[in-house]
Formats: C-alpha cells, sequence, structure tokens
C-alpha cells in the first residue's frame, strides 16, 4: 500500500526578540488532508518571503493584518499547483497565485486564487508581476507622481519593491538615484537596472555622497527603510516633494524603544517647512481599482525588457526562517523567493 502524502508546514514558535532566529519557529509534519465540497488541494511551488512577515511574528500586528498566533501556520504567497479539485472552476494540473503560507500543502475554497498558467515563469507573480512590483507602481505613480527631470531617490534599490520603483521612475523621465547595502548592489543598480547612479549606504561618508548624487534636490523619495537613510534625505527635500511610504524594515527587529535622539522633530519640521507631502500606503487597498492597469502596463513592459526583474531563489521549505533573516538584513538581490516543489 502506498504511504499517504505527509504535508511539512512551519509554524511560528515563539515570538522574535529583535531579529528571527531558528528557534522562534518549528517545523511540523501532518496527513495531507483531502479537499471538501467546493475545495481544492494545493501543492506549493514557490513561497514568497517579504519584509511585511517580521511585523505578523510580533504578538501586536501593524493593524492591516491580524498577528500570527503561536502554534499558527506562517502565512505568504505561493505559487501552487492544483493537485485535486472538487470546485467547478478549477481542474487538477491548474497552476494558481495563492496564499498557502509556510507548508507544502494546503486548501482552498478558491476565492484566493489567480490563475497563472500564461506566464513563461509563474514565479514572477510573486515579485514584480505581482504584490511587490504593484507596491512599486502605485505607490511611485499614483503618490509619488514623478515628472520628466525631476529627481527620484529609491531606498533599497536592488530589493523586490524597490527595484521596480526606480526603473518606473527611470520610464517616465525621471532622474533616478538609487540607495543600497554594498557597493556589489549599487552596480547592479547602475548596471543591470539602469540607475543613473546609487550611493552606499554603508559608506562613511555616505551623506556626502548622496547630497553631491542630488545636486539639485529630490522631488520624490519611495521611502520603505527609515533609519539614517531616512535622516540623510530629509534635508536634501525640494519644497513639495513627495514621499510615498510604503515600509520602515530598518525599524522592523527593534526591539523596545529607539535608541539615540528623537527623529520626530526634524521629520515633522521637514515636511511643514517644505510643504512635503508623505503618505502612507497599505497595497492590499488598491488591488480593486489599480491591479489590471499594473498588469496592462507592466506586462509589456517585462517582456520588452524595459523593467528588468531580478529572482533570489533559495532551496527549500526548511530554508524560509533564514530566508527570512537573510531579506531583514539586506542579504537578498531582487524578488526573494523560496523553491518548495519543482
Amino acid at each position: 500500500m502506498e504511504a499517504p502524502l505527509r504535508n511539512r508546514r512551519l509554524v511560528l514558535a515563539a515570538h522574535p526578540r529583535g531579529l528571527p532566529t531558528e528557534d522562534d519557529f518549528r517545523l511540523e509534519t501532518a496527513p495531507v488532508p483531502g479537499p471538501g465540497e467546493g475545495q481544492v488541494l494545493l501543492r506549493t511551488l514557490f513561497l514568497s518571503i517579504d519584509p511585511y512577515m517580521r511585523n505578523l511574528m510580533d504578538q501586536a500586528g501593524p493593524g492591516y493584518a491580524p498577528p500570527v498566533p503561536l502554534g499558527g501556520t506562517m502565512p505568504g504567497g505561493t505559487i501552487s499547483r492544483v493537485v485535486a479539485s472538487r470546485h467547478p472552476g478549477f481542474q487538477s494540473g491548474a497552476l494558481v497565485q495563492a496564499n498557502a503560507g509556510w507548508q507544502d500543502y494546503a486548501l482552498s475554497d478558491g476565492s484566493d486564487l489567480v490563475p497563472v498558467d500564461g506566464l513563461a515563469r509563474p514565479s514572477l507573480a510573486l515579485g514584480g508581476l505581482g504584490m511587490p512590483g504593484f507596491t512599486a507602481y502605485v505607490g511611485l505613480l499614483d503618490i509619488g507622481q514623478p515628472r520628466a527631470g525631476e529627481t527620484v531617490v529609491v531606498a533599497a534599490a536592488t530589493g523586490a519593491v524597490g527595484a521596480v520603483a526606480g526603473q518606473l521612475a527611470r520610464l517616465h523621465g525621471a532622474r533616478v538615484v538609487g540607495i543600497a547595502g554594498g557597493a556589489d548592489k549599487c552596480r547592479h543598480a547602475v548596471e543591470v537596472l539602469g540607475f543613473d547612479a546609487c550611493i552606499d549606504h554603508r559608506a562613511p561618508d555616505f551623506r556626502t555622497r548622496l547630497a553631491a548624487a542630488c545636486a539639485d534636490g529630490i522631488d520624490v523619495y519611495f521611502e520603505n527603510v527609515g533609519g539614517a537613510v531616512l535622516d540623510a534625505v530629509l534635508p536634501l527635500l525640494n519644497p513639495h516633494a513627495r514621499i510615498p511610504l510604503c515600509g520602515f524594515i530598518a525599524h522592523y527587529d527593534q526591539d523596545g524603544p529607539a535608541a539615540g535622539r528623537d527623529r520626530r522633530p526634524a521629520l515633522l519640521a521637514t515636511l511643514l517647512s517644505k510643504r512635503v507631502r508623505m503618505q502612507g500606503f497599505i497595497i492590499l487597498d488598491h488591488y480593486a481599482s489599480r491591479f489590471a492597469a499594473f498588469r496592462r502596463d507592466m506586462e509589456p513592459w517585462v517582456g520588452e525588457g524595459r523593467i528588468v526583474l531580478v529572482e533570489d531563489v533559495v532551496d527549500g521549505l526548511e530554508q524560509a526562517p533564514a530566508a527570512l533573516a537573510g531579506l531583514l538584513q539586506g542579504r537578498n538581490l531582487g524578488k526573494l523567493v523560496v523553491k518548495v516543489a519543482e
């Protein structure tokens, strides 16, 4: 008799203190469930690793999604294959974008599934053609609204969101300056992604180099980092600059109140005196109104090579915890995904 299929899943074992470690997760194994009426059974092929996952590991979530309970499966977007279906809308063998989380198999009622059979690289639906690319599109074009000749600065410029935001700014005629960690990443931003310049935030003269690269000031700052990078940007902002805010990864692993000086007075003074518009946004709010336009625009840009999408692929579900820690430390180049199965 053939042995029943087993499902591996990574659950939250402890709330992290600072950067997540292997001890904050637990690998469990259980029988694979069968689909009920109206359900499909999914096999995870690719798992997306994203910065927001760190926030969900805290006891109090960031407000737009509930925190993961202890013992709960870590959430995450996936590319999955339908391996069994009792749902009229999905046949066995179909490739779909799902929210199966950190596990080999999952059940779905179909409401969260998006077919991706037409994509040559289905994993791109987790990156440049999915949530990170959509975040860059809405943040830059709807909030940043770059105009030809303006200077756009993008933090975390070689990450999944920043890389797309910078290339979109370039497509719209702006001069693009990236900020990244390390000479290799900065070289990648200029030589592969087409940025006009990229400044290493680890360099001892980072602030001086950024000011020299933005001699005419900064008109749009795509913010997803915070910390010392934001400190360096603030004095360079032009009047009526725009700041789309989608994250602040420099603070995600902060355990307790921030050390050092209080940055709030400088931020508020700059926003007021220079009439800067800083707008936070949660991309979940924009799918109904903007996702169709995003895919309509982005797919030909990618197909024509006008937007370059880079993936950082890690093999094995068990590597997901280390992959998340590496992402939060800026080790990835492009969109980070875990390859779970062929």
